[in-house]
């Protein structure tokens, strides 16, 4: 089954006067369970995809599908539900709340999904990345990677079938970053989540089974990894 499919997609943005392409027309299909890097130089468009996908954002032409529904033309409530419901998305500066604690950051999208169970659901979660212990502690009283991890606890919060992360290890030293890979990649097993990580780090790149490099805004290549084999013995 397609999890996440873009057809054509082209994005451009007006600067002084002229008209910029982003991305340009960008076909790509990834199965469910799939982990994909998405690479290529700063201004190659990466982060832009994966922002398209995710709904945060309008192609300027072509269509995104999501779970097997088109996403292009959805109105703001429509795709604000149906992300809530799809759509785990890491950020590489954590974007937590800083007046809500821990818990609370991650018992939000619990919250609006209407779990009635959503603060004990944010604690097993939190438990699960670690932290346990810092549940009552707010953003500013922990460290980057504490927080990537309240992120990312916030991010499979409502087991969505699709992780997106942007640049999750930005931010971090390569101790911790690999940490947080590690979470990342023990959680997707976990929940069988399709996964989708924009990344300059070439070795992570290699440890998903696939690696789909933009240059320019186009599609350069597009890779199946000897992981990918390992795991499977079949190309998609």
């Amino acid at each position: 089954m397609t999890m996440i499919a873009t057809h054509h997609v082209t994005m451009q943005l007006e600067a002084g006067g002229q008209t910029v392409t982003i991305l340009e027309d960008v076909t790509v299909d990834i199965p469910e369970k799939q982990t994909v890097a998405i690479v290529g130089p700063s201004g190659s468009g990466k982060s832009t995809l994966l922002g398209l996908i995710a709904g945060l954002d309008r192609p300027t032409s072509g269509t995104i599908w999501l779970n097997g529904r088109e996403i292009t033309a959805l109105g703001e409530k429509a795709m604000a539900r149906l992300r809530l419901a799809n759509v785990g998305y890491i950020f590489q500066s954590f974007h937590l709340i800083p007046t809500l604690t821990a818990l609370e950051n991650v018992s939000i999208p619990l919250e609006l999904s209407g779990d009635r169970h959503a603060s004990q659901r944010a604690i097993e979660l939190l438990q699960a990345v670690g932290l346990g212990h810092r549940v009552s502690h707010y953003p500013v009283q922990l460290s980057g990677g504490e927080q990537q991890r309240v992120a990312v606890a916030r991010a499979f919060a409502c087991r969505p079938p699709i992780l997106l992360a942007d640049e999750p290890t930005g931010n971090l030293d390569s101790h911790t970053g690999q940490q947080v890979i590690e979470l990342i990649m023990a959680l997707h097993r976990d929940a069988g989540t399709t996964l989708v990580l924009v990344t300059h780090d070439q070795q992570l790149a290699a440890s998903m089974e696939r690696v789909i490099t933009l240059r320019d805004g186009r599609i350069g290549s597009d890779q199946l990894t000897a992981l990918h084999y390992n795991g499977s013995g079949d190309q998609v």
